[in-house]
C-alpha cells in the first residue's frame, strides 16, 4: 500500500530528524538554529569517537519539540559520508512508541513497532514488528494502520505497509483504516467547543 498520510509524515519526520540531530549533537556538530534541541535520558550512555557511535541504554526517552520515543535502547551512528543512522529497540515484550502531539488540531499521532530504523542516506524511517500508526483527535481514534513492517519514504512523500508472520493485524494481513475527513473536522469543532476556543 503506497499512500501519502500527512499525519504520519509528521510522526515519522520528527523522528528522523530526532535521531539525525541527536548523532549531530554527540559528534559536537552543530544542529540547524531552527530546529528543537534533543533531549535523551537514559540509564546509561557510551560515545566511541572513533567509530561515531552512541549507544543509550534503559529506559530510553527522547524528546524533541512535541515528539517523544521511548524505548529501551537506542544507537546511532554516522557513515564515511556524514549521513545519520538510528535505531531504537524496547524491552522483552514491550514496543518501540513515537508520539508526536499537534495541539493547534487537537491531534495525537502514536507510531509502535519491535523495532525502529531511521537511514539518513535514503531518509527511510522503518517500523519492524507489529508495527502500528495510530491517529487520534481529542483522544478518540480516527485512523489506523497495522503491519508487519511500515516504512516512510521521507524523499518521495509516501508510505509503504506489509503485512507478514509478524503483524500486527490478523492473518499476518495489512489493515488500514481512515475516516472521512468530515468526522475529523466534526471531531476538531467539538473539541474547540469544549475548550472554549473560537
Amino acid at each position: 500500500m503506497k499512500t501519502p498520510s500527512h499525519a504520519l509524515i509528521a510522526s515519522i519526520s520528527a523522528c528522523a530528524l530526532a535521531l539525525a540531530a541527536q548523532a549531530a549533537a554527540a559528534q559536537n556538530k552543530p544542529a540547524p538554529q531552527d530546529e528543537p534541541d534533543t533531549v535523551i535520558l537514559s540509564d546509561t550512555l557510551h560515545y566511541d569517537d572513533v567509530n561515531k557511535t552512541s549507544t543509550f541504554t534503559g529506559n530510553v526517552v527522547l524528546t524533541r519539540g512535541a515528539m517523544t520515543l521511548r524505548g529501551d535502547k537506542l544507537v546511532t551512528h554516522e557513515d564515511a559520508q556524514g549521513n545519520q543512522f538510528g535505531t531504537a529497540t524496547p524491552a522483552k515484550g514491550q514496543v518501540v512508541t513515537i508520539r508526536q502531539e499537534n495541539p493547534e488540531k487537537f491531534e495525537t499521532l502514536i507510531a509502535t513497532g519491535l523495532q525502529a530504523d531511521y537511514a539518513g542516506a535514503s531518509g527511510d524511517i522503518t517500523l519492524t514488528g507489529q508495527a502500528t500508526v495510530t491517529r487520534l483527535i481529542c483522544g478518540q481514534t480516527f485512523d489506523n494502520v497495522r503491519g508487519a513492517r511500515i516504512i516512510y519514504h521521507e524523499k518521495t512523500g509516501t508510505y509503504e505497509a506489509f503485512g507478514g508472520q509478524n503483524s500486527a493485524a490478523a492473518g499476518g494481513r495489512v489493515r488500514s483504516l481512515a475516516q472521512p475527513q468530515s468526522r475529523i473536522d466534526k471531531a476538531i469543532a467539538q473539541c474547540k467547543a469544549k475548550k472554549g476556543q473560537p
